[in-house]
């Protein structure tokens, strides 16, 4: 399948996660009526963003995989015949947590999944105390419409992992991201983080010829432990072409089904004019498996 409609989910998180739920069942049906074969979930959908404080409680948010979530959304997925890409706290062992997204094929089968590799540990990001670091590295997943690269949150500010997903090859790349602003920061702090994000991005699609998909939450969440103003999460979910133009893009504010068509087949004819895996120098990149070059 060249050629397909994507959704992107922007959407609010509160403490019921049944509601939560419901909330996601109601987006995707209503992505998959307007005719998306893929949809992308935001990163810890069913909860609000518990890692603004480190709290042994909230281990009892995690889950196996398979398990509740993945029944919930294989049900979704085979009902509405979409390919979903979800984003789950993964309970693997006692003590042994991962952020985990799984992807589940049209027909309701679990095609593969991530472990996210790059934590956080940040203020109101405190990531590093619930999950390990990934360990089944950079490996697209193939769906019915395609091979996706599936990377998480923190992994989109690092080049090194999009090239990985796109050299072992990803058709497309995708995020799911739960991302904001302190409210402290002044307008012009916050135009600069959004910024950056979105230039970070769109590099990766540039810099490797392929469509990034993008699912960033939205909505103000306060601190449980009151320590912090908590984080105004700035959506603007976004998908662009192999070229970083923008096919759609969502505003901070609002709940959205963020929807575009996909054309698989103009990262061919990106490439031919912008052959950057024909020029890259791998013979002289030994360097970036250091940690500094001193």
């Amino acid at each position: 399948m060249s050629t397909f409609t994507a959704s992107v989910l922007q959407h609010f998180c509160n403490a019921d996660i049944q509601e939560n739920l419901d909330i996601i069942a109601q987006l995707i049906n209503k992505a998959a009526k307007g005719g998306s074969k893929l949809i992308i979930l935001q990163e810890l959908h069913n909860t609000p963003y518990f890692c603004q404080v480190e709290d042994v409680n909230n281990f009892d948010l995690a889950e196996t995989i398979p398990g509740p979530s993945t029944e919930y959304f294989s049900s979704l997925a085979r009902e509405n015949k979409v390919v979903l890409v979800t984003s789950l706290f993964e309970k693997r062992a006692p003590g042994l947590f991962h952020n985990t997204a799984v992807v589940i094929d049209a027909d309701g089968s679990v095609a593969g999944k991530y472990r996210k590799m790059h934590i956080p540990d940040d203020p109101g990001f405190y990531e590093k105390f619930y999950f390990t670091p990934g360990d089944i590295g950079f490996n697209p997943i193939q769906t019915s419409i395609g091979k996706i690269g599936v990377l998480i949150c923190w992994d989109q500010w690092y080049p090194e992992a999009a090239r990985l997903m796109a050299l072992a090859g990803a058709e497309m790349l995708v995020y799911p991201t739960a991302i904001g602003w302190d409210p402290n920061d002044d307008d012009h702090e916050k135009q600069r983080q959004l910024d950056a994000w979105i230039i970070a991005q769109r590099a990766h699609a540039v810099s490797n010829g392929i469509p990034v998909l993008v699912a960033n939450r939205v909505g103000y969440e306060p601190d449980p432990s009151n320590c912090s103003s908590g984080i105004d999460f700035w959506g603007n979910s976004f998908i662009c072409g192999p070229q970083g133009e923008y096919i759609a893009h969502a505003n901070s504010q609002n709940e959205t089904v963020l929807t575009a068509e996909i054309d698989l087949k103009k990262s061919e004819d990106v490439r031919r004019i912008w052959p950057f895996f024909r020029d890259r120098r791998i013979d002289g990149f030994e360097d970036l498996l250091k940690r500094f070059i001193d």
